[in-house]
C-alpha cells in the first residue's frame, strides 16, 4: 500500500485530521483518574508530532465519552449537596479538560523535538436540529462500564436509559443528535492558515440550537465525535480522516470466535459490511458512517487504529484502510 506524497509546503501540505477517542485515554479500570488519563494524552501525542514534522498540517478532535459520564455520575452522588451540572455543561467541562491537556501534551513534545508551532485547543459549539429523533432515543453510551446488575439499578432508580456497548459491558445512554454546523469553522481556518496545530470540536462540540432571531442556546446531548470530525474534515477539505481508537484494526464478528480483522477494504465493501450488521450502534458503527460520509464527499482515505500505531498508518503499515 502507498503512504501519502510528502508534502513539500505548509500551503500545499495534505491536512489530516486525526480524532482521538475518549475510551482510549483510558488504559483500563486500575488507570482512569485524571493523572493517568493526562499520561495517555502524552502518549498519543509523541505519535502525532512525527506526522508534523513530517510537515503535513494537522487537526486533532477528541471524544469524551468516558469522562462526560464521570462528571455526570459525580454529580449526581452529590446531588444531595451541590446544584447538578446539566449534561451540556459537561460536555463543556470535557472539551475544555481534555484540550488542554492535548495542547498542553502536544506543545511540550513539540518543544522536546526541537519544533516551534503554535497549538490551540479552541472551545467549538456546533448546531444541532432541536427535532432531531436523537433526543427522543438516546443511544450514545457514556460514562463507565457496568455490569448489567448495576445498569439495571441505575434505570430503576435514577431514571437512566442503559444499553449493553458492543459485548464490552452496560452503560449509560444520552441523546447523540446529528452535527449541522460547527459555529467556530472560519476561526478553525483562520488558524490552519497561520501555522498553528488546531484542537476542535472536542466531544464532537458543545451541543447548540440556533433560535429564530439567530442566538444559540444549548442542549442537552452529546454529539457523535466521529460524526463532528467528519464534518469538520469535510468543511476544511481534509485529505485523510484518521480515527484513533482503543482497537488495532477494524473487525468482523467482533469479540467472538470468528473475528477477522479488516486492513483495507473499499467504501461498498464497508458499506455491505455496515448492512449486514457487523458494527455495534454507539461503538464502531457511527465510525464506519463518518468514514463512509468523509469518502462520499471527496475525503482520499480513512484510517481507524491505536494511538501508537499513528505515524505508520498513515503511511499505510498499521491499522484499517477505507478508500472510495
Amino acid at each position: 500500500m502507498t503512504d501519502l506524497s510528502r508534502p513539500n509546503d505548509s500551503n500545499a501540505a495534505p491536512l489530516v485530521v486525526i480524532a482521538i477517542g475518549g475510551n482510549s485515554l483510558i488504559v483500563d479500570d486500575e488507570h482512569r483518574s485524571v493523572v493517568d488519563q493526562y499520561k495517555a494524552v502524552g502518549e498519543t501525542a509523541h505519535h502525532i508530532v512525527p506526522i508534523v514534522r513530517e510537515g503535513y498540517r494537522v487537526v486533532v478532535t477528541h471524544g469524551n465519552g468516558p469522562q462526560v459520564g464521570f462528571i455526570l455520575l459525580r454529580s449526581d452522588l452529590a446531588r444531595d449537596v451541590l446544584h447538578q451540572v446539566p449534561l451540556v455543561s459537561c460536555v463543556a467541562d470535557t472539551q475544555g479538560a481534555i484540550g488542554y491537556q492535548i495542547a498542553q501534551t502536544l506543545r511540550n513534545e513539540l518543544r522536546l523535538q526541537g519544533m516551534d508551532k503554535e497549538v490551540v485547543a479552541l472551545m467549538t459549539q456546533v448546531v444541532v436540529d432541536p427535532d432531531d429523533p436523537g433526543f427522543s432515543h438516546p443511544i450514545k453510551p457514556i460514562g463507565p462500564f457496568m455490569s448489567e446488575e448495576e445498569a439495571s439499578r441505575h434505570a430503576r432508580e435514577d431514571g437512566w436509559t442503559v444499553g449493553e456497548d458492543a459485548g464490552r459491558g452496560w452503560r449509560r445512554l444520552v441523546p447523540t443528535p446529528a452535527p449541522l454546523e460547527i459555529i467556530e469553522l472560519n476561526s478553525i481556518r483562520a488558524l490552519l492558515d497561520n501555522g498553528s496545530l488546531v484542537i476542535a470540536v472536542g466531544g464532537g462540540g458543545i451541543p447548540v440550537v440556533q433560535a429564530a432571531d439567530g442566538t444559540f442556546e444549548g442542549r442537552d446531548a452529546v454529539i457523535d465525535k466521529d460524526a463532528a470530525s467528519c464534518l469538520l474534515a469535510c468543511e476544511l477539505g481534509a485529505s485523510v480522516l484518521v480515527m484513533s481508537t482503543s482497537v488495532d484494526k477494524v473487525s468482523l464478528n467482533y469479540a467472538t470466535p470468528q473475528q477477522v480483522d479488516i486492513d483495507q477494504m473499499t467504501a461498498a465493501q464497508c458499506r455491505r459490511h455496515l448492512d449486514e450488521g457487523h458494527f455495534a450502534p454507539g461503538s464502531m458503527r457511527p465510525k464506519m458512517e463518518a468514514a463512509l460520509a468523509f469518502l462520499d464527499q471527496g475525503g482520499e482515505r480513512v484510517i481507524v487504529t491505536q494511538p501508537h500505531h499513528l505515524e505508520e498508518a498513515l503511511h499505510g503499515i498499521y491499522g484499517t484502510h477505507i478508500m472510495p
